[in-house]
């Protein structure tokens, strides 16, 4: 190939995964940027689903990228380059975790959840008319706030789970490649991660009560106006 990968650097997806390991095993470090940026977003979710923190999952990835450089030769194509760099994301992750632990004489366990092979339906979101979009780019803020915090929540095991099935959107297979666990476990661990957020959202559903579809703001001067236009037509 004799174009460059700035070349293609608009649409990634048009230099494979082996030919760009082989470029950066060779000290490409513009191979290694569009590699960046084509991971950048989905691995730092894992982290960040992992650590649930934002600083420690920058930091994480930083050092699991660095990893990367420097054993990219390691890859031979059998999985995903996704695939392999999430293992290294992972594995600084849970070294990171270790070492908190022992700091905190506590050891956190991965594997520390039970089995069942249910399954369920995946969730959809709805989107509202474009004139009421400033109030829903703020409810949809209050959402995904509440949402990251629940997941944050949930154990480790059935975290990193959820993202990888249900963010990412990774194959069972991919999932279990990526943790090391059977695809059974994949399977039970990400039905139970989303009964577990189901049921801690109803709780807050519960909570809100009447503080539900809160009557206010732009929507409240909005209508007002709009009365009061009409008042003065009539």
């Amino acid at each position: 190939m004799t174009g460059t990968l700035a070349d293609v650097s608009t649409t990634p997806c048009a230099v494979d995964d082996l030919e760009i390991a082989q470029r950066i095993a060779t000290g490409d470090r513009t191979a290694f940027e569009l590699l960046m940026r084509r991971h950048n977003r989905r691995l730092y979710r894992l982290a960040r689903a992992t650590l649930r923190n934002d600083a420690e999952a920058e930091d994480a990835l930083q050092d699991a990228y660095l990893n990367a450089f420097k054993s990219i030769s390691q890859f031979r194509g059998d999985a995903k380059l996704f695939t392999w760099l999430s293992r290294l994301v992972l594995n600084e992750c849970f070294a990171r975790m270790r070492r908190e632990a022992r700091r905190q004489n506590v050891i956190p366990m991965l594997h520390d959840c039970p089995d069942d092979e249910q399954m369920s339906s995946h969730m959809h979101a709805t989107h509202a008319h474009d004139d009421n979009a400033p109030d829903q780019a703020a409810a949809r803020a209050e959402i995904r706030a509440l949402l990251e915090r629940k997941l944050d929540a949930l154990p480790t095991g059935f975290r990193t789970v959820f993202v990888l099935r249900s963010v990412e959107e990774m194959s069972v297979e991919e999932t279990a490649q990526c943790l090391d666990i059977p695809e059974a476990t994949v399977r039970s661990r990400h039905f139970r991660a989303k009964l577990l957020l189901r049921d801690a959202l109803a709780d807050e559903v519960d909570k809100l009560g009447p503080e539900l579809f809160e009557f206010g703001g732009a929507r409240c001067d909005r209508i007002v106006a709009a009365v009061l236009a009409r008042l003065r037509g009539t």
